[in-house]
C-alpha cells in the first residue's frame, strides 16, 4: 500500500510540473466581471481538451495547459458573443483576460467542444463522455467519476452531501425514480448528459412558495439515435465454485425503449452468484419517492405504525448461498400534453443460505443499595451461539400512477401502490446456555397505499394545495420455536426451564415446542389543505389545515403442541409490575389515534437570508380497547419549527433547522398480553402509554466552487428525546422480558458529518469525516434508576483517484473508525481500519481490467482480527461500439471463508464471524442491442 501511495504521489507531482498556469478575468463590454463564464482549451496538435475552467464571482478563471504547446482558447457566455484565441504556451504561466461583446451578429464563434461541467440557474449539467476512459459500463460508472456526486455504501446517490430523491431518464420517471436500481442497469454507453436538478419540486405551482433545498433530482439524458430505438444488452454467463457448490449461472436481460410519448423499461435477473440489482431491504423500502411523501411529513407527528414483517438478511454479501430471480417492468405513457400515465411491475424471489458464530458478553449491572432487590443477580452469562439459516422471498409489488395537468393553475396526482410479499425463515442455532434451537418464521403481509394531491392557482397571490394519502396493511407473522428440555427427575433444570414455568407451559414434554399467531391490521389516512398567500416578491403565508386518522387491530395468540401432537393453551404466571398475572393472548386489541392540526408559517426574504418561522396547533386523542377496558387520553399542544437560510451565493448556502415533533408507538407496545419476539425475547405492553417529545436541530453548509473545483459540505444533528417509550428489561439467563414506560430520563443524540474534495487536473482528492455521540437510558432488573450506554464514534475516510482518460486510474481509500462504548459497568473500545485499492484500465481500444482489494482489520480491546477482499474482471469487447463483448469475472479471489465484526448493542457487546461464498469464477457474455 505503501509503495503505491509513492508511486501515484510521483505520478502526481510529474504531472504538475509538466504544466504551466493560464489565468486571467472574464468581463463583459463594459468591464464587468461574467460569472459562471466558460472557458475550454482545445490541444491544436492532439484536437482533444486539454483543460476547462468556470468563473467565479469575480469572473476570474484558472486553466492548466501543458509546456512548449499550442492550444485554442474558446470563451464562452449565455447572450454574449463567443470569442476563441490560439495560444502559444512555453515555459512560464500566462496572464490573459478576455471580453466578450453583445452578440447581436450571426457569425457567432462555432465551440468545437461541449463544456464537461455548466450551470443553468439550479440546474447543473455534466457532459457524461467528458469524464469516461472506456472502462464504464453502467450508470453507476460514470456518477462515481463527477466532481459533487458520490455512490454511498447504501448504493445511494449523493450531490453536494444530499441524497438524492428522484431519477428521471429524458425527463421521465425510472421505478418510480429509484436511483439504486437505475444507477446498476442503465448503461453507461447511451448517458449523454447528467442533470442534476438542486432545489427540485414536482409542483410548479409551488416552486415559490415552499423550501426546497433539501430536494435533489437527477435527469439522465439519453444520447442521440437511442429515442424510438430499444437499447440496453444481455448477459448471460456461467462457472465453476469449489464444492459442493452447484455449477454458476447468471442471466440478465435489460432493455429501454424512450419516445417523445412513451417509455418501456426491463429488467431482469437470475443467478446464483449473489449479484442482485435489490435487496429484501430495497424492496421493502421501493416505491417511495416525492409521490408518498406522508401530508403530515412536517406537521410535528409521528405515529409508528410498526413492521411485523420479516427483518430478513439485509447484506446479500453475509450469505453463503444466494439465489435471486428478479423480473420488472416499467412504463410511462402521455396521451396528451395534459396527461401522464406510468407504473411499475417488480417481482423477486430470493432464496438464501446463512451461517455466524457469535459471541456475547452481557451487560453487568451494579447492585442499588437503596432499593430491596440484588439488580445484579439474574445478570445473563456469557454466551457462545452458531447460527444456520435459511430464509426464502417472494415479493410482488406494483404501481400505477396518473398525472393530470390542464394548464399552469390545475394539477392533479393520483398513485396507488400495491405489495405482497410470501416469506419464510428457518433457523437452527445453538447456544453455549440455550442448548440447540429449531426456529420457524412465517409471514404473508400485503399493503395498499393511495395518494392524491390537487394543486389549484386561483391568481397570482393565492395557491391552494390538498394531499390526502391512504394506507391499508395487512400483517400475519407465525412463530414457532423447538427447545429441548429433559422431563425425567432427577434432573438439573434447563436453561430455559423458568422461563417456560413464566409462560405456563407444560414442562413434561421432551420439548418445548412454542408457537404464536399474530395479526396487525393497520388503517391510516392522512390529508391535509395547504392555503399559500404571495404578499409580495419577497414574503408568503401559508395556513395548513390537517389530519391524521389511525386505527389498528391487534390479535395474538401463544401455544404449546404436546409430544403426542395436541395442542395446549398455557396460563402464563408471569406479572405486569402491579402483579396482575398476564395473558397468552392479546384478543381484540383497538388502537385508534386522532390528530387534527392547524398550521400557520410565515416566510420571508431580505437580502441573502430566507426566514421562515412556523407554529401547528394539534388536538390529540388516542384510545385504546382490550379486556374490556378502554384507555384514552386528549390532549392539545402546540409544536414551533423554525427554519433560516443564509445563501451566500449561488452554490454556496448555509441552512439551519428546528422543530418539535410529537411521537406515538404502535399497538404492539400496547397489547398487554405477551408478545413472542423470538424465544428468548418476550414483552408485555403497556395500555397507557404517553407520547414521546423530541427536540431537533439541524445545521447544514454546502459549497460547491467549479472555479477551483473545490465541493465542501458539513452537517450537524442534534436531537433531545423527552418522556421517550423505554423498556424495563429482566433476565432470566439469557432469556429476557421486556415492558414498556414513557422515562423521565432524556435521551440525547448528536452527529457532526463533512466532506471535502478537490480536483488537481486529473487527480480528486476527499476526505469525509463523521462524529456521533448518543446517550441511552436503559433500565435493567427492574430498576428504576437507569444504566446509562454511551456511544462515541469517529470516522475518517481519506480518498485520492485520479480519471485519466488515456491512462489507467487507481482509487485508494483508508477507512478509519474508532468507537467507544460505555454499557452499564462495561467500556469497550472498537478499532477498524480498512485500507482499500480499486483499479481500471481500458487499453488497445478493446481491453479492460477491473479489480479491487480491500484489507480489513478490527480491533476489540487489545485483540485484533482481519480478512481480505479481492476481486476482478478482464473483459474484451472490440472496439467501443462493438456489439459483443466477452468477459471473465473472479470474486473473492483469496477464498476466505468469513468476515468479521465487532460491536454493541443496547445490552451485549458482540462478536460475529459471518461465513460468506466461496470463490466464484464466472464467463460472460453480453450483446449490446
Amino acid at each position: 500500500m505503501k509503495r503505491i501511495l509513492i508511486l501515484l504521489f510521483l505520478v502526481v507531482t510529474s504531472t504538475s510540473f509538466a504544466q504551466i498556469k493560464m489565468q486571467g478575468v472574464v468581463k463583459d463590454s463594459i468591464g464587468s466581471p461574467l460569472e459562471l463564464a466558460n472557458v475550454i482549451a482545445i490541444n491544436q496538435e492532439t484536437s482533444a481538451l486539454e483543460s476547462y475552467a468556470i468563473t467565479n464571482d469575480k469572473g476570474k478563471y484558472v486553466l492548466s495547459l501543458g509546456k512548449n504547446g499550442k492550444y485554442k482558447v474558446q470563451v464562452s457566455y449565455i447572450g454574449l458573443k463567443s470569442f476563441e484565441q490560439i495560444i502559444t504556451t512555453k515555459e512560464e504561466d500566462i496572464n490573459r483576460d478576455f471580453t466578450l461583446m453583445p452578440d447581436n451578429s450571426l457569425d457567432a464563434v462555432e465551440l468545437t467542444y461541449e463544456m464537461p461541467v455548466t450551470i443553468k440557474g439550479d440546474t447543473l449539467i455534466y457532459n457524461a463522455d467528458s469524464f469516461k476512459n472506456g472502462s464504464e459500463r453502467k450508470l453507476e460508472d460514470v456518477l462515481e467519476k463527477l466532481p459533487g456526486v458520490e455512490i454511498n455504501e447504501d448504493g445511494q446517490v449523493e450531490v453536494e452531501g444530499k441524497v438524492v430523491n428522484k431519477l428521471m431518464v429524458n425527463g421521465k420517471d425510472f421505478f418510480d425514480g429509484d436511483t439504486k436500481l437505475a444507477t446498476k442497469n442503465i448503461p453507461s454507453n447511451a448517458v449523454d448528459k447528467v442533470e442534476v436538478l438542486r432545489n427540485y419540486s414536482e409542483v410548479g405551482q409551488l416552486r415559490s412558495v415552499t423550501n426546497n433545498q433539501d430536494n435533489v433530482a437527477l435527469n439522465i439524458k439519453l444520447k442521440e439515435g437511442k429515442e424510438n430505438f430499444w437499447f440496453g444488452d444481455i448477459t448471460a454467463g456461467g462457472g465453476t465454485a469449489p464444492s459442493p457448490n452447484d455449477e454458476l449461472y447468471l442471466v440478465q436481460p435489460k432493455l429501454f425503449y424512450y419516445s417523445p410519448k412513451y417509455s418501456v423499461n426491463i429488467i431482469g435477473d437470475m443467478n446464483n452468484i449473489g449479484e442482485v440489482a435489490l435487496t429484501n431491504r430495497d424492496l421493502r423500502n421501493f416505491g417511495g419517492g416525492f409521490g408518498f411523501r406522508l401530508p403530515s411529513r412536517t406537521s410535528g407527528t409521528n405515529i409508528n405504525l410498526g413492521d411485523n414483517g420479516l427483518g430478513g438478511l439485509t447484506n446479500i454479501a453475509n450469505a453463503q448461498e444466494v439465489i435471486t430471480k428478479l423480473a420488472t417492468a416499467n412504463f410511462s405513457y402521455s396521451p396528451s400534453k395534459s396527461l401522464d400515465l406510468s407504473g411499475f411491475v417488480i417481482y423477486n424471489s430470493s432464496r438464501l443460505r446463512t451461517r455466524e458464530e457469535s459471541f456475547f458478553d452481557y451487560i453487568e449491572v451494579e447492585d442499588d443499595p437503596s432499593t430491596p432487590i440484588d439488580e445484579s443477580s439474574n445478570i445473563p452469562p456469557d454466551e457462545a451461539t452458531v447460527s444456520r439459516g435459511r430464509e426464502a422471498s417472494n415479493q410482488a409489488i406494483a404501481k400505477l400512477s396518473a398525472s393530470y395537468k390542464p394548464n399552469v393553475n390545475n394539477q392533479l396526482d393520483y398513485d396507488l401502490l400495491g405489495r405482497i410479499s410470501d416469506d419464510e425463515e428457518r433457523q437452527n442455532l445453538f447456544s453455549s446456555v440455550v442448548g440447540v434451537t429449531d426456529q420457524v418464521d412465517r409471514v404473508k403481509p400485503f399493503s395498499i397505499n393511495q395518494t392524491l394531491n390537487y394543486y389549484y392557482t386561483l391568481d397570482e397571490n393565492n395557491i391552494f394545495a390538498f394531499e390526502a394519502q391512504h394506507l391499508i396493511k395487512d400483517e400475519d407473522p407465525f412463530y414457532n420455536a423447538l427447545l429441548v428440555n429433559d422431563p425425567t427427575p432427577p434432573n438439573t433444570q434447563d436453561a430455559f426451564d423458568a422461563t417456560a414455568f413464566g409462560l405456563g407451559l407444560n414442562q413434561d414434554q421432551f420439548s418445548y415446542d412454542i408457537n404464536q399467531e399474530r395479526r396487525v391490521k393497520s388503517n391510516q389516512l392522512d390529508a391535509k389543505l395547504d392555503y399559500y398567500n404571495i404578499l409580495n416578491a419577497k414574503s408568503n403565508i401559508n395556513l395548513t389545515l390537517g389530519t391524521i386518522l389511525s386505527n389498528q387491530k391487534f390479535n395474538s395468540n401463544i401455544f404449546q403442541f404436546l409430544d403426542n401432537g395436541a395442542q395446549f393453551n398455557p396460563t402464563p404466571t408471569i406479572t405486569d409490575e402491579d402483579g396482575n398475572p398476564l395473558s397468552a393472548e392479546n384478543d381484540n386489541v383497538d388502537y385508534s389515534f386522532r390528530d387534527i392540526y392547524l398550521g400557520v408559517h410565515y416566510r420571508f426574504k431580505t437580502g441573502k437570508f430566507t426566514f421562515t418561522p412556523g407554529l401547528s396547533f394539534h388536538a390529540y386523542g388516542n384510545k385504546n380497547t382490550q379486556g374490556g377496558d378502554t384507555f384514552e387520553d386528549n390532549f392539545f399542544n402546540v409544536l414551533p419549527d423554525f427554519e433560516a437560510r443564509i445563501q451566500f451565493k449561488k452554490s454556496e448556502s448555509l441552512q439551519f433547522n428546528y422543530n418539535m415533533t410529537n411521537t406515538f408507538t404502535d399497538v404492539t407496545n400496547i397489547a398487554e398480553g405477551l408478545v413472542l419476539n423470538n424465544f428468548n425475547s418476550i414483552q408485555f405492553g403497556n395500555p397507557e402509554l404517553q407520547n414521546a417529545l423530541s427536540h431537533n436541530i439541524r445545521l447544514f453548509y454546502s459549497s460547491f466552487n467549479l472555479f477551483n473545483y473545490t465541493n465542501v459540505f458539513a452537517g450537524l444533528n442534534y436531537s433531545k428525546n423527552e418522556d421517550q417509550i423505554r423498556s424495563l428489561t429482566n433476565f432470566q439467563s439469557v432469556i429476557r422480558t421486556n415492558s414498556f414506560f414513557n422515562s423521565q430520563f432524556a435521551d440525547e443524540t448528536a452527529s457532526l458529518f463533512g466532506r471535502v474534495q478537490r480536483t488537481f487536473g486529473k487527480i480528486r482528492a476527499s476526505l469525509r469525516a463523521n462524529f456521533s455521540y448518543s446517550k441511552f437510558n436503559q433500565f435493567i432488573q427492574s430498576s428504576t434508576s437507569p444504566s446509562i450506554n454511551e456511544s462515541f464514534t469517529q470516522n475518517y475516510t481519506p480518498e485520492i483517484r485520479t480519471n485519466f482518460r488515456e491512462a489507467p486510474n487507481v482509487r485508494l481509500r483508508y477507512g478509519y473508525t474508532i468507537r467507544n462504548n460505555d454499557q452499564g459497568a462495561n467500556s469497550n473500545k472498537f478499532i477498524t481500519r480498512a485500507p482499500s485499492i480499486e483499479f481500471d484500465a481500458y487499453i488497445w481500444d478493446a481491453v479492460t481490467f477491473v479489480t479491487d482489494f480491500t484489507y480489513t482489520e478490527q480491533e476489540n480491546n487489545g485483540q485484533v482480527e482481519d480478512f481480505k477482499t479481492w476481486n476482478a474482471s478482464l473483459r474484451y469487447r472490440k472496439g467501443r461500439d462493438a456489439k459483443w463483448e466477452y468477459s471473465l469475472r473472479a470474486s473473492n479471489i483469496l477464498d476466505i471463508d468469513s468476515n468479521i465484526s465487532n460491536g454493541a448493542g443496547n445490552i451485549s457487546v458482540f462478536s460475529s464471524e459471518t461465513f460468506i461464498q466461496p470463490r466464484f469464477l464466472t464467463f460472460r457474455l453480453t450483446y449490446t442491442l
